[in-house]
């Protein structure tokens, strides 16, 4: 049985949506378990016991919310020799286009050295049904290839 991950944070909801929606594909998959945590909640054990991780921050200022910075910095010193390519997505929710917050989220992988395992998803205003459908696949694209070995 894989088991995923998901550490999000949001003020307005729209990121929560999101992570709902990456959730959701994720239990699609047979077999996998999801834990789906406000960043604030989200612990060390939580990040060494699953299989994959998915992270969703709004953008703000350009940069990850302080919250998913705060799961960072919390989790790192004891985690970055112990998650050694452990598969790895991202979700924004952008006022902007994302970017800022998505090189600052990749940065900090590169130190933890994560596998990314998908595309991130970009939402760019408001929560569409596509964006929607895009975070389901791409919980399900996790949970799939961690339940099978793949990752």
């Amino acid at each position: 049985m894989a088991k995923i991950l998901i550490v999000y944070h949001s003020q307005t909801g729209k990121t929560e949506k999101m992570a709902k929606a990456v959730a959701e594909g994720a239990k699609s998959i047979e077999g996998v378990e999801v834990i789906l945590k406000k960043a604030a909640n989200a612990t060390l054990e939580d990040l060494l016991t699953a299989d994959g991780l998915a992270v969703g921050t709004p953008e703000n200022f350009g940069y990850m919310s302080g919250m998913v910075k705060d799961f960072f910095d919390r989790t790192y010193l004891d985690a970055q020799e112990k998650v050694f390519r452990k598969p790895f997505v991202v979700f924004i929710s952008a006022g902007n286009d994302g970017t800022g917050a998505l090189r600052s989220i990749e940065r900090i992988a590169l130190g933890y050295k994560f596998k990314t395992v998908y595309q991130p998803v970009i939402a760019k205003g408001a929560i569409t049904e596509e964006i929607l459908n895009q975070c389901h696949e791409l919980g399900a694209t996790i949970a799939g290839g961690c339940q099978m070995q793949i990752y």
